[in-house]
């Protein structure tokens, strides 16, 4: 899979994109969990994803947030983190001017940033929040929230407890004209160790293939 630099807002950053051969493709961009405790494009979660809207269909770019790995810059609070995201997402969208769809998926803090650019970006069309850490970070700017999507976690998760996502999803669901899908994998921790893994990306698949045949947002 090639290795792309792109530029960002302070300087290039590193991915990897995974093009269709189709050029009506949907697109999808995966956002990784915190800089600061390990996070990066490599990150298991991330990664399986990445795979798994490849196999859908999608043409798929993953990349490290500023500071991480080769990209330039450092850590800025998320504040950074979403000018990234955002300028991911303006460098797939040029390699792909003709699809009609458009993702995006993040883990843990990756999930945080994913709602906001959901928020700034009428384009997506659905989004896929891995853990999201509802315990650490506000998550009130959803109102409304723009998109329909799917949020999933353990129901063993210490990190982002499953109390707290609950919470966020019997919020985000009172909003009309959207659906909330919530997906709470039994046993599972944060990062969806052993075979937890392959029952979190079928849950994600799944939805994301139901989604695809759907015309409503």
């Amino acid at each position: 899979m090639p290795e792309v630099i792109f530029p960002g807002p302070e300087g290039r950053l590193e991915g990897r994109y995974h093009p269709q051969k189709d050029r009506d493709a949907p697109i999808a961009i995966m956002l990784h969990p915190h800089p600061q405790f390990g996070g990066t494009m490599n990150n298991k979660v991330v990664y399986n994803l990445h795979y798994a809207f490849h196999r859908m269909g999608f043409s798929v770019l993953r990349f490290n947030f500023r500071g991480v790995g080769r990209s330039q810059g450092e850590y800025d609070q998320g504040v950074g983190e979403l000018s990234d995201a955002a300028s991911a997402l303006d460098y797939l969208q040029s390699m792909n001017q003709n699809s009609k769809h458009c993702w995006v998926a993040g883990f843990s803090f990756g999930a945080w940033i994913g709602m906001q650019l959901l928020m700034r970006r009428p384009e997506i069309t659905g989004f896929v929040s891995v853990s999201p850490p509802a315990n650490m970070y506000d998550f009130s700017f959803l109102a409304p929230c723009p998109s329909s999507g799917l949020i999933i976690n353990g129901s063993a998760d210490r990190v982002a407890p499953p109390a707290d996502t609950a919470s966020l999803v019997a919020k985000l669901k009172e909003q009309k004209g959207i659906t909330i899908t919530h997906a709470e994998i039994e046993g599972a921790g944060h990062f969806f160790e052993g075979a937890h893994m392959e029952t979190m990306i079928e849950t994600v698949t799944d939805y994301v293939k139901r989604r695809l045949t759907e015309t409503t947002r």
